[in-house]
Formats: C-alpha cells, sequence, structure tokens
C-alpha cells in the first residue's frame, strides 16, 4: 500500500470506531429509568447526526462539490 492509503486506513478505522463508541454512548440514554426525554428530543437528535452523516457522504462524492454550487461568473 502506498502511504496515503495507509494513513487514509489508519485514521478511518480510529475515527469510525470513535463514531460508534459516540454513537452508542447516545444509545444509553434512552434508558428511561435514568433519563428523561420527548419525541422532539429524539426528532432533534436523529435529525441532526443524518444531516451530519449526510454532508460528509456528499464530501466524498467527487462529482458534486460545495464550493461549485457557491461560486458563479
Amino acid at each position: 500500500m502506498n502511504k496515503n492509503r495507509e494513513k487514509f486506513v489508519e485514521l478511518a478505522e480510529k475515527r469510525v470506531q470513535k463514531t460508534i463508541k459516540s454513537m452508542r454512548l447516545i444509545g444509553n440514554l434512552s434508558n428511561k429509568t435514568n433519563y428523561s426525554y420527548e419525541d422532539a428530543d429524539l426528532k432533534k437528535i436523529f435529525s441532526t447526526l443524518r444531516r451530519e452523516l449526510d454532508f460528509v457522504k456528499k464530501k466524498f462524492d467527487t462529482s458534486s462539490s460545495e464550493e461549485d454550487k457557491d461560486f458563479r461568473l
């Protein structure tokens, strides 16, 4: 593997594992014996997480970039 690929794999594995751990910690908040929440709270949490995931996915799409959409002559 070349250096760029090795660095990508190393960082991706660490960051994805860290994200999974954080998501599981969010899941722990579902325990109603320890926490109180409303449906609106859940909608806000999940819509924010979906929006951020969509944003990250879009960054990997080489055919479309945010910079291209914002600038016109």
